[in-house]
């Protein structure tokens, strides 16, 4: 028989969050080193309003990654549960990785790391979005940063359209990340509920199809799932704060929940390799977002 109390453990595994102002590329480039579509990706801002977490394994490590919503100032009530979730997960890790798109200037990273110095953690510098600027840009973006080497463990430049930064960003979190079994099975990609992951999809094609205030004043529920070998059946409802915005929504003749409802059918078909049958509504509830009973019905407690 093995004693496994004398046992060393020669895996690691650890929490990494996964921060930077709204639109950074979060969520890109954590579906690109998942290989699934499973943080949402939405060229909005604020798109992601939860923590999510999406697990990666890389040899003998095992990388919880904290997909959070982007640091920004508090001004409604959402988006001060939004930063909460931020810096939640920040202090909730043991390692956090600054995305930071080329093009801009280093007062997010100055915002950011008064804040990585408060909570205590670890952090390294990604670089994103290389690929739309010329190598000497590059050059200069890193030598800008030289001045805050200190602080971060390692600056390393990303992107998912060339194909550059993945094995290098994935073996140096692994160099700090403590000695652990593993704390999720290896098989699965996230700790999220299929309804969690429906919802979202939702959520990301409202994004996509959509413009102005109402992805940001919407939510969606997801009222029943019925799961089958070969099909689910979803039944889900759109949630928004006018009359006028559920209009929208639902077009002239239908048009326009038909489109919504046909990219997040589609996203749910890539996802879960099943047909998907929806069952798309949408309703109205008065300044949901703007009151703390009305976003604690959808799970944002502030």
């Amino acid at each position: 028989m093995f004693d496994h109390e004398n046992e060393e453990v020669d895996t690691k595994a650890g929490f990494v969050a996964v921060v930077g102002r709204p639109n950074a590329g979060k969520s890109t480039l954590l579906n690109h080193i998942v290989g699934e579509k499973l943080a949402m990706v939405s060229k909005k801002a604020q798109a992601t309003r939860k923590r999510m977490n999406i697990i990666v394994m890389h040899g003998d490590a095992q990388i919880i990654f904290v997909d959070t919503p982007g640091i920004h100032e508090k001004e409604r009530l959402l988006n001060q549960f939004m930063l909460d979730e931020a810096l939640k997960a920040m202090g909730d890790s043991d390692l956090i990785i600054f995305l930071a798109p080329v093009t801009d200037k280093l007062t997010e990273y100055e915002k950011f790391l008064k804040l990585a110095q408060a909570k205590g953690v670890k952090h390294m510098v990604v670089l994103t979005k290389i690929d739309h600027v010329k190598q000497g840009d590059i050059l200069a973006k890193l030598g800008e940063y030289q001045k805050y080497q200190e602080y971060f463990e390692a600056i390393i430049p990303f992107s998912v359209n060339k194909k550059v930064g993945k094995k290098q960003l994935l073996d140096e979190i692994c160099k700090h990340l403590p000695s652990s079994p593993f704390l999720y099975d290896p098989e699965i990609l996230t700790t999220e509920h299929i309804r969690d992951i429906y919802k979202e999809l939702i959520r990301e094609s409202i994004f996509e199809n959509l413009s102005d205030e109402i992805p940001y004043e919407s939510d969606v529920t997801i009222e029943k799932i019925e799961e089958g070998d070969t099909m689910d059946k979803v039944y889900a409802t759109i949630v928004v704060e006018k009359e006028t915005q559920k209009g929208m929504i639902v077009g002239q003749k239908g048009v326009g929940i038909k489109r919504v409802g046909k990219l997040a059918r589609e996203q749910m078909e890539l996802f879960s390799g099943k047909k998907i049958f929806l069952d798309l509504h949408v309703s109205v509830k008065k300044g949901w977002s703007k009151n703390k009973d009305g976003l604690e019905e959808f799970g944002y407690i502030i």
